[in-house]
C-alpha cells in the first residue's frame, strides 16, 4: 500500500506524515504461503510459529490472516506472547506455548485455554497439579529432546513420563520436538532425529507427532507426523538452504533519504573513518540503523537500491542512520524524503543476512519498532 495510507485493525484508515521507514507487509502473499506449506503436509495439516510478535511482523495480523485461510493451530515461545494471542482468535483455534510455563502461570494458562508444551517432568508435575485441582483433563503438547539439547525431555525420564502419560489426566495432543539441522537437506542430524522421534513414538503409541519445522516440511513425509509447524517460510524466508526458495517475499523495507552531499576525495566517512572515499562521489544519509534492525556489521559490506542500482553502504551502521554512496544514480535523483530500497525486488532476507554475516531469522526479527507498517 502506498500513498502514505494504513489500514487499521478495524478496515479504516489512518493517514501518515513523517515517517521515515515504511515495513511493507504483504498478508496476501503471507496467506498464499501458508497454502503452499499445507498443500505440501497434506494429508497432515500446517500450523503456524507466531512467537517473537509473527517474527516482528504483527501476530494479531498474521494470526487473524491465516485463521480465515484455515488454520487453527499457532505457536508461541513465551506465556505472555499466548496471553496477548489468545483473545484475538475464536475458540476453535488452539494457542501453544513452546516454552511451557514458568512456575506459577498454570492457573492463568488453564483459565484461558492455552496449551503448554510440556518440556521437563517438572512442568508435567506442576501441569498435572492443575488438572487434579480443578478436577479436569487439561490439553498438552510433549516435548523430547532428539538430539538438539535444547528443550524437551531427555532420553532417561522418557520411561517415568510413559507412566505418567498412561495414568491420565493430561490430555496429551502432540509428541514433538525440534529438527536443528532441517535447513541442509543433505545434513545427517536429519534422519538421526527421524530415527529418535519413531522410538519416542513407540514408546507413547497411540499420539499423534508433530516434528516438521519450515525445513523439515521440505525433508518428505517421513517427517510430517500430522502436524507441521512452518516459521520462517510462512514470512517469506529459505526453507532450505542453497536451493531455490520456493516462498513468496512477504516483506518490503523503504528507508528515507535525510541528506544528500558531495564530497571530494580523501572524504573520511562515518565513525571511526572507517572509509575514506578514493574520488569525488555523492553520499546520503538514510533514516535507519542498528537500532531500527539494520546490524553494524553491514558496515562495509550491505547495501541500498534506488532504480535497481546498488547503492553500497559506506563508513560504519549508526545507531538511527546509515550512509549510501549514491555516485551511481543520476545527480538530483536522490533528495530529502526520497525512498531507498532495503527490502524488495533487488534485495530479501537472504541477501541482508549474507551481507551481514548473519541469518533471516535475526533480520526479519529484529526490525525495529520506528518504521511504518503498511498491511497490504
Amino acid at each position: 500500500m502506498d500513498g502514505g495510507i494504513l489500514r487499521d485493525r478495524t478496515g479504516g484508515t489512518t493517514v501518515i506524515d513523517g515517517a521515515s521507514g515504511y515495513l511493507g507487509i504483504d498478508l496476501g502473499a503471507l496467506a498464499r504461503n501458508y497454502e503452499k506449506l499445507a498443500a505440501e503436509v497434506a494429508p497432515a495439516r500446517a500450523a503456524a510459529v507466531v512467537k517473537a510478535d509473527a517474527y516482528g511482523l504483527g501476530a494479531g495480523w498474521v494470526a487473524e490472516k491465516l485463521y480465515a485461510h484455515g488454520c487453527r493451530h499457532f505457536f508461541v515461545a513465551q506465556f505472555v506472547e499466548a496471553l496477548r494471542l489468545r483473545p484475538l482468535l475464536a475458540a476453535d483455534a488452539a494457542v501453544f506455548v513452546l516454552n511451557g510455563l514458568q512456575p506459577g502461570n498454570e492457573n492463568a494458562c488453564a483459565r484461558d485455554n492455552i496449551v503448554p508444551v510440556v518440556n521437563s517432568l517438572e512442568q508435567w508435575h506442576a501441569w498435572s497439579g492443575m488438572a487434579k485441582a480443578l478436577g479436569r483433563t487439561l490439553p498438552a503438547g510433549l516435548q523430547f529432546d532428539t538430539g538438539m539439547s535444547r528443550l524437551g525431555v531427555p532420553p532417561e525420564e522418557r520411561a517415568a513420563l510413559a507412566g505418567l502419560v498412561s495414568a491420565g489426566g493430561i490430555d496429551v495432543l502432540f509428541l514433538m520436538s525440534h529438527l536443528a539441522s532441517a535447513d541442509d537437506a543433505q545434513s545427517e542430524q536429519n534422519e538421526d532425529q527421524r530415527t529418535e522421534m519413531e522410538r519416542v513414538a513407540a514408546e507413547f503409541p497411540g499420539l499423534d507427532v508433530c516434528f516438521a519445522n519450515s525445513g523439515g516440511i521440505f525433508l518428505g513425509k517421513a517427517y510430517h507426523g500430522v502436524l507441521a509447524r512452518p516459521g520462517i517460510a510462512l514470512y517469506g524466508g529459505a526453507p532450505t538452504a542453497g536451493r531455490a526458495n520456493p516462498m513468496e517475499p512477504v516483506v518490503s523495507l523503504d528507508v528515507a533519504v535525510v541528506q544528500t552531499r558531495s564530497v571530494p576525495s580523501g572524504t573520511r566517512v562515518g565513525y571511526g573513518a572507517s572509509h575514506v572515499t578514493a574520488g569525488p562521489a555523492r553520499l546520503a544519509t538514510i533514516a535507519a540503523g542498528y537500532a531500527d534492525g539494520l546490524p553494524r556489521s553491514l558496515s562495509g559490506r550491505g547495501a541500498a537500491y534506488c532504480d535497481g542500482v546498488r547503492l553500497p553502504i559506506v563508513g560504519r551502521v549508526s545507531m538511527d542512520s546509515i550512509t549510501i554512496d549514491i555516485s551511481a544514480l543520476p545527480e538530483g535523483r536522490l533528495t530529502l524524503g526520497s525512498r531507498v530500497e532495503i527490502l524488495g525486488p533487488n534485495q530479501g532476507l537472504e541477501d541482508v543476512a549474507r551481507d551481514a554475516g548473519t541469518i533471516a531469522y535475526e533480520i526479519l526479527t529484529g526490525l525495529g519498532q520506528r518504521y511504518r507498517r503498511q498491511y497490504r
